[in-house]
């Protein structure tokens, strides 16, 4: 049987905090070439390692607030703004003030560290202090009181069991971007070589309008409501359906916004046009920043118009609304309905759907399958993390 001991997270590697480089001075960021990831970073992140952040920095800008250079293996902790957000760096890389990071030592595996850090995420949350904003202080982090095998071996057994369903994860969202490819690509050469007539989006509606507001009518809650609400950082993100926040509504509200197979949900606000075509019925509705469309599919499939949403005609077209305006970009239903793109004869469009509506099929089933694991992997995290599930006999 694996032996435990109690420990602290400063038992287990060394905790840095980081560092912020002037932002008025331009010099520091441009033509950087040191990763610099901020919690921003992390919270438009999907998935375990993380390589760079959206800025590099300079030599000059690392000097100038004397930011620690953290090895690849290093858990992410953002301590502040918000609390809670975990990566593994992939390589070096430095972090804002919103991070303490843990530098394994030799006795700590530290993929260990990283799934560690994930079940105690909620007692670390728990000691932020502050009156503006919560943060979590290296002094707290370090005295934060935790349960670990003591052999490194066992750490990496426990790790190592959960990093297998976090791999096939990673897996199936790679294979859905290939798939993704494929299908966009098979779709714009069949338009080419195809006869095609030209209408626009309000033409083939059969519905349009924007979603439940935000504050009033599905407010996303902390708890399991069984019915959930997209908003415009889920599709900015990419995230999966079950990753989308949870939202408490009337049975009149659902009803009324509730997203059926076949719509197509594209934001209006801040990030504009991005979509998604829902696969099924879901429980779940769509907020005010987002235009919820329903097709007609005796014009056009459904499917079409979604991967005609994914060319650069589409794009260029939503682009304009930005160009337009130096405030915050907003589209309104009928800027979407009066775009104009070429579809196919009915029997044509068949032809096509047929080719790429199994792509499209495989992308949901390896969605679906993510979901299921997730779910194992949530299971058995604060299992293994306890020692309830004992894996010493296993080998990896």
């Amino acid at each position: 049987m694996t032996e435990w001991k109690n420990c602290t997270i400063s038992d287990l590697g060394n905790i840095i905090g980081g560092a912020t480089p002037s932002t008025k001075n331009p010099t520091y960021y441009d033509g950087g070439e040191i990763p610099w990831i901020t919690p921003k970073d992390l919270a438009d992140f999907q998935g375990r390692y993380i390589s760079h952040g959206k800025r590099n920095i300079t030599e000059a800008g690392l000097r100038s607030c004397s930011a620690q250079m953290l090895p690849a293996h290093t858990i992410l902790f953002s301590s502040r703004a918000p609390i809670g957000y975990i990566a593994i760096a992939a390589n070096s890389v430095c972090t804002n003030q919103g991070f303490k990071s843990v530098i394994p030592n030799d006795n700590t595996d530290y993929l260990f560290l990283y799934y560690l850090m994930k079940y105690y995420k909620h007692v670390i949350e728990g000691m932020g202090s502050g009156t503006t904003f919560k943060e979590v202080s290296a002094a707290t982090m370090r005295g934060i009181k935790v349960r670990v095998p003591k052999e490194k071996r066992d750490q990496h057994r426990i790790a190592a069991f959960l990093s297998a369903l976090d791999d096939k994860i990673e897996i199936n969202n790679q294979i859905n971007k290939n798939l993704e490819q494929q299908a966009q690509s098979i779709y714009e050469e069949f338009l080419s070589n195809h006869q095609t007539f030209p209408v626009t989006i309000g033409d083939i509606v059969l519905m349009a309008n924007t979603g439940a507001d935000a504050i009033q009518k599905a407010p996303i809650v902390d708890y399991d409501t069984g019915i959930r609400c997209v908003r415009v950082g889920d599709l900015s993100n990419q995230r999966p359906v079950y990753e989308w926040g949870f939202t408490k509504v009337t049975s009149e509200i659902f009803k009324r916004y509730q997203l059926h197979k076949d719509d197509i949900v594209v934001t209006r606000t801040a990030s504009l046009g991005l979509n998604q075509l829902i696969g099924e019925d879901l429980n779940a509705v769509y907020n005010n920043g987002l235009i919820r469309i329903s097709i007609n599919d005796d014009i056009v499939y459904p499917l079409i118009v979604y991967r005609q949403f994914q060319t650069k005609d589409y794009r260029n077209y939503i682009s304009r609304i930005t160009g337009e305006t130096s405030v915050r970009p907003n589209m309104k239903i009928n800027y979407l309905l009066k775009y104009k793109f070429e579809i196919l004869e009915k029997a044509e469009q068949t032809e096509l759907v047929h080719i790429i509506q199994p792509l499209f099929e495989a992308q949901e089933r390896n969605t679906s399958e993510n979901l299921l694991l997730l779910s194992l992997r949530d299971a058995l995290l604060p299992k293994l993390m306890t020692g309830e599930l004992d894996v010493s006999d296993l080998n990896f």
